[in-house]
């Protein structure tokens, strides 16, 4: 069952008018790349992508990734047509409150998006992840329960910004060969042509990554030769470009290939004029009956087909244990009931501790990838039982990312969005700057990715203040939607890693470089906060730190006691889970009257909310021994009595 010509004609025609009724509707938008790229949106939705409406989450369907995020509206037409649930007065909510067609595409709110998509180069990353997980399962699992294709669409913004470098660069590497890009070479940017601003050939550019680059030329309005090289492109072993010379705006009699066309909304005029040249009815949000039934039908029926095929051949694997945990990212029954324990006096620094969680979980958890930054012997995030994801062995479960933070952080989010793929990266905790966008949309898209950053404080020592973090820690506690925990010690990491796989969405676990003494059982983790040292009398002070930090506050304490001043030990391994406490339980852990003294190596924005006085670093570091640069900056016992006492008096 497929469109007659006059249908496919039909449905560039509605694609292109609403990329225009869209932004005029709502005085904002972006209209012109999505009518350029209508011809191509209506050739993936309709011939050349597997999906099936009715389960936008059929775990075998094609992605699409839409790393132009601007042009939404184009994909809403497509989603609308395909019968996605969209309906014409959500296309005319465009950009609207409380609407399913929020400005840029957002995973989670709208069906049939896979990723969130807006800041220029992530979704082009985010694809390479998703495509990353696919090679995996399908090594893993078998082509006949997981063998689909990611297909992005990427602009010259997408492809100007660092990330693709390092994304492009690893996908080349890794032979991501179910990887499909399509550049929309436009020539055009906000500010004007592209001349302006870079001269790349984009072609030896990405030959020179190892991918498959193929030139189509001007065939943006040639709907039969777009499905062929989208065709074509599925029989390479290598990632694939097709580089499409576009018209931005086209067919607009007034700016086909102007930069206005990017992102100033046509008005009424300006619309009724193109629509007069397609020889459409000059009316907001035209969608004929007839072809919305006809379209949705067709692409409905072909994917109900693929779908009920696949689920066929697929139900012995998709009844296994193995395929339900990975894809539910979680573990196997009882994966956690014999997890590691540290002895209280051992000492142990927490980025080995992870290690040691992930060693006693590995077998456990199918779903689980992790890999760092070229810091494998650093970051305690190698997986001993696996071997590495490489071309040849794409069902390793340990990614080299080399030094490519970026990409490292949005492709993570791409596999966890892809499904079946519990994803775990690594790097030094002050370089969290690089993959910040990351975070932040792996945040914003509720995507299950861990975190994981050592060396965190400024016990990274002789590096100096370049590698010593001392805002990170803030910063990231007050981005919505991001489980962050700074564990104490050995015990508290391995709580902590349980406590990443139990949670729904991203986590962040902050890890030290240097030993800490064990002085928790890890039971703080679970409500984010906990007592663990409490004095024989009625406490009068309460010593509320994380990290490291802890077992400097127990310390103290002795020492308090020995001063007359019962202080008690609080260990607050994370803000965000504490606050999600009932009162009474929070106010068990730090009751009113009593005052509170926070210790932590790192800035003290934030810790008003909990204490009455803080210790902390408010300064960059300086390059010296780890211990010397604590001491020095006040992270000592004798500054946490000193301020404790005066806090009491």
């Amino acid at each position: 069952m497929s469109l007659t010509p006059e249908q496919d004609a039909q449905a560039v025609s509605l694609i292109r008018g609403i990329s225009m009724d869209g932004p005029l509707a709502a005085n904002s938008g972006h209209q012109g790349t999505g009518m350029a790229l209508a011809p191509l949106a209506h050739v993936l939705y309709s011939r050349v992508m597997n999906h099936d409406p009715a389960d936008p989450q059929w775990p075998d369907r094609d992605r699409f990734v839409l790393s132009v995020g601007h042009v939404s509206i184009m994909q809403y037409a497509a989603l609308f047509l395909s019968g996605y649930g969209l309906e014409i007065d959500d296309l005319k909510n465009f950009r609207q409150w409380d609407s399913k067609t929020p400005g840029h595409p957002e995973v989670g709110h709208t069906a049939g998006v896979e990723v969130t998509t807006g800041p220029l180069g992530q979704g082009f990353a985010n694809a390479v992840g998703m495509a990353i997980a696919e090679a995996n399962q399908r090594a893993r699992f078998g082509s006949d329960v997981c063998d689909h294709y990611t297909y992005a669409i990427v602009g010259d913004g997408c492809l100007m910004e660092g990330i693709s470098h390092e994304a492009a660069d690893m996908a080349g590497h890794l032979g991501l060969g179910h990887l499909i890009c399509v550049f929309d070479d436009n020539k055009i940017t906000i500010d004007g042509a592209t001349d302006i601003t870079t001269d790349v050939d984009m072609a030896a550019r990405f030959r020179a990554y190892g991918w498959d680059v193929v030139e189509l030329g001007d065939v943006g309005d040639e709907l039969d030769t777009l499905e062929q090289a989208l065709e074509a492109a599925k029989t390479t072993d290598k990632p694939s470009l097709l580089i499409l010379r576009t018209h931005i705006g086209r067919p607009s009699p007034d700016y086909e290939d102007d930069h206005s066309a990017h992102g100033n909304p046509f008005s009424a005029d300006d619309v009724s004029r193109t629509k007069a040249v397609m020889g459409i009815p000059d009316e907001p949000f035209w969608a004929p009956d007839e072809l919305v039934s006809a379209y949705r039908s067709t692409v409905g029926q072909k994917g109900a087909d693929a779908h009920a095929a696949w689920a066929a051949r697929a139900e012995a694997t998709t009844a296994s244990a193995d395929w339900t945990a990975a894809f539910a990212s979680t573990g196997l029954d009882g994966w956690d009931s014999d997890l590691p324990v540290y002895e209280q006096g051992d000492s142990v620094a927490t980025r080995k501790a992870i290690q040691k969680a992930l060693d006693a979980t590995y077998a456990n958890l199918p779903g689980l990838v992790s890999g760092s930054a070229d810091l494998k012997g650093s970051n305690g995030v190698a997986l001993g039982e696996s071997h590495p994801f490489t071309a040849d062995a794409p069902d390793g479960r340990y990614i080299h990312y080399g030094i490519r933070e970026h990409a490292m952080g949005a492709a993570a989010v791409g596999m966890a969005l892809h499904g079946g793929v519990l994803p775990v990266t690594a790097t030094f905790f002050v370089f969290a700057d690089y993959m910040r966008p990351a975070i932040r949309l792996a945040s914003l898209s509720g995507a299950k990715v861990c975190f994981v950053f050592t060396h965190d404080s400024v016990g990274v020592g002789e590096d100096g203040p370049t590698h010593q973090p001392v805002e990170q820690l803030a910063s990231l506690r007050c981005m919505p939607g991001l489980h962050v925990v700074r564990p104490a010690d050995g015990n508290e990491t391995i709580q902590a890693w349980a406590d990443v796989v139990r949670h729904d969405g991203p986590s962040a676990l902050v890890l030290s470089r240097q030993n800490i003494p064990v002085t928790t059982d890890g039971s703080a983790v679970a409500a984010g906060a906990g007592i663990v040292h409490e004095p024989d009398d009625d406490a009068r002070v309460i010593l509320l730190a994380t990290g490291s930090e802890v077992a400097v506050c127990v310390d103290a304490a002795a020492e308090l006691a020995e001063a007359g001043i019962a202080a008690r030990v609080v260990s607050m391994p994370s803000w965000d889970r504490f606050a999600e406490q009932a009162p009474d339980v929070r106010a068990q852990i730090l009751p009113a009257g009593v005052p509170v003294l926070s210790v932590e190596a790192g800035v003290t924005f934030g810790w008003a909310a909990y204490a009455d006085d803080s210790i902390g670093i408010d300064r960059f570091g300086a390059s010296a021994p780890g211990s010397v640069v604590l001491d020095k900056l006040g992270i000592n016992v004798a500054h946490v009595v000193e301020r404790a006492t005066a806090l009491v008096n």
